[in-house]
């Protein structure tokens, strides 16, 4: 078998480039599926995909993933996140939050392909639980995370020299799903873990059993509106900038940072910062007696304005099981927002944006490349496995297993 492993974009892409496209949202960018070539959102993302595949409307390209599903037959399972695009969604054998398609991967070792429909964070997770016989696939190599993108590891490198070199000790790194291999790698080596939205509670009482202090990247919001739920003042919470030099404490006080229990990261997700008290506020009142839940990801306040806030799978959980006639405002991915709209017909469920706002990244997933991908396989060849290194799958494991173990 051949293996045509991609490791590189084919064009030279910024942090803000990055930025502004996961930061762009804009009304015009449809859920159902166009030609590839037709969206926009791909024009500087991985060329090299076969000509063949640009022009393909969603029916033809059903009918190539339908075909290829056949011919790979048991070997070859696909992994759906929540936040695919529905013409990706329709496809999974199983979705998940990052938390449970994790576990999928640790536990079902009887596909030899797992081709994972999310972005590069999850898939190299996914890489680093499977079993040694099954290789990961990432149908657009360059569908990624923008909040990952802001935890470089050299910078959490370097806080972490800082704060040792400060004094700070009795710290344990804790580290979002969406976030580098070497940065789960790092917790691993350094007594730390890695946490999902689900289970960061757990995290943080595992942690500080630990511990006197935690650093928490990328995603401050949750980092904070966790603390917050155990108990820890916004007063013990700092926040660490790590757009600034080396020795700049990260923009704190040694006092500041010795009381602190929490040090968070400056990083945040693009989608669920759109969210607001105002879009709460108006929710409630043109839908009187509606229940708003909303992802930690969310700002604090946001958070606190809702009636209930969790995961992606709590999310799911709470609106399919509640009972008819039920009313939602949601503040999560559009995609699964609708996803939840339609499979719950007897409530009503709305996103508490009113702009579509699928997030970018993981919208590279388009169905000419889950598409391309699967032919390939069909054929014989592993276009895009992803593969993490073996001293760093090692100490990732590590953590990843501490984080599966914390339920």
């Amino acid at each position: 078998m051949v293996v045509e492993t991609r490791t590189a974009q084919p064009f030279p892409v910024t942090e803000t480039t990055l930025l502004n496209e996961a930061n762009s949202c804009t009304t015009d960018r449809p859920l159902d599926t166009k030609p590839l070539a037709e969206e926009r959102a791909f024009a500087f993302w991985q060329k090299d995909i076969p000509e063949e595949y640009w022009g393909l409307d969603g029916a033809a390209l059903a009918e190539r993933i339908a075909e290829a599903r056949q011919r790979l037959g048991s070997r070859c399972v696909v992994l759906g996140h929540h936040y695919q695009r529905e013409d990706i969604i329709q496809f999974a054998d199983y979705r998940g939050d990052s938390f449970n398609l994790a576990r999928w991967a640790a536990e079902r070792g009887e596909a030899e392909f797992i081709v994972f429909c999310g972005v590069h964070f999850m898939a190299e997770s996914a890489d680093i639980l499977s079993q040694p016989h099954q290789k990961v696939v990432l149908p657009n190599m360059s569908a990624g995370c923008s909040m990952a993108d802001m935890a470089d590891p050299d910078d959490v490198y370097a806080c972490w020299d800082e704060l040792e070199a400060a004094g700070i000790t009795g710290v344990i790194p804790v580290t979002y799903m969406n976030s580098a291999a070497s940065l789960k790698a790092f917790c691993g080596r350094n007594g730390g873990i890695v946490c999902t939205s689900s289970n960061a509670p757990r995290v943080y009482d595992w942690a500080f059993e630990r511990g006197s202090k935690l650093l928490f990247f990328p995603d401050q919001h949750l980092g904070r509106n966790t603390g917050l739920k155990k108990g820890i003042g916004l007063d013990e919470m700092a926040v660490w900038d790590y757009t600034l030099p080396y020795g700049s404490l990260g923009g704190n006080t040694l006092e500041q940072l010795e009381r602190a229990k929490v040090v968070l990261w400056k990083g945040h997700c693009s989608v669920h910062r759109r969210f607001s008290v105002a879009q709460i506020e108006k929710a409630r009142r043109e839908h009187p007696g509606i229940t708003v839940i909303v992802h930690p990801e969310c700002l604090m306040e946001v958070v606190q304005a809702a009636d209930l806030d969790g995961s992606t799978e709590f999310i799911a959980r709470t609106i399919t099981e509640a009972p008819p006639g039920s009313k939602f405002a949601v503040g999560t991915e559009i995609n699964l927002v609708s996803r939840l709209a339609r499979e719950n017909p007897d409530k009503t469920v709305f996103c508490l944006d009113p702009v579509v706002c699928p997030c970018a990244t993981m919208y590279r997933i388009h169905p000419a490349y889950l598409a391309w991908a699967l032919d390939a396989l069909a054929d014989g060849r592993v276009v895009n496995q992803v593969v993490v290194d073996e001293e760093t799958a090692r100490d990732a494991k590590v953590a990843l297993e501490r984080m599966l173990a914390v339920r």
